[in-house]
């Protein structure tokens, strides 16, 4: 355990997010699970948002820690509200499907070569900064492997091979056959 970490975590936003006492062991979301039709939430619900259903027969849970990237960008700023210093190259966001169905929208921990569409990946903690002598964290996703390309679970866009795409530092552009010629 670093210094940096031996201070007490504390959520950006309480209710979010789980922080387990073992700074080794993943967080969980804090979700709903409607009882009637088994529809899972993020974040909590009072009521079942599925039109057919809207039971108010609805549980709070725990998601994660796992999900499959489904899309992704880089931000070439520094995290927004952060004064940690690995933070000032700037962050990647990514829509991760969890296990149990919700589709959400969390930073993404590493470099943007290290991410690729249907690509498993796991939650974190990550430090945003220090108040009052405690370490302010937010929920990150980090891969669990490799780049995925090639991977079923994108669609058609992950059979495509990265030379088709145009794929350039990570990121994806028209085929070079559907770009406008200038």
């Amino acid at each position: 355990m670093t210094a940096e970490s031996a201070r007490p975590r504390v959520p950006i936003n309480p209710g979010y997010f789980t922080i387990p006492d073992d700074p080794e062991e993943p967080p969980r979301l804090l979700g709903s699970k409607c009882e009637a039709c088994g529809e899972h939430y993020f974040p909590r619900r009072a009521i079942c948002a599925r039109p057919e259903c809207l039971s108010e027969r609805v549980i709070d849970v725990e998601l994660g820690p796992h999900g499959t990237l489904y899309s992704y960008t880089f931000v070439h700023l520094p995290l927004f509200g952060s004064t940690n210093l690995a933070h000032m190259d700037g962050y990647g966001v990514g829509q991760v499907d969890l296990t149990e169905g919700p589709r959400v929208q969390f930073p993404l921990a590493g470099k943007q070569a290290e991410f690729r569409i249907g690509q498993t990946l796991q939650a974190e903690l990550d430090v945003l900064r220090e108040d009052g002598g405690n370490d302010v964290v937010i929920v990150r996703f980090r891969p669990l492997e490799g780049p995925a390309v090639g991977t079923g679970a994108a669609g058609p866009l992950a059979a495509r091979t990265p030379e088709a795409c145009g794929e350039r530092d990570g990121s994806l552009q028209a085929p070079k056959s559907d770009r406008l010629q200038r």
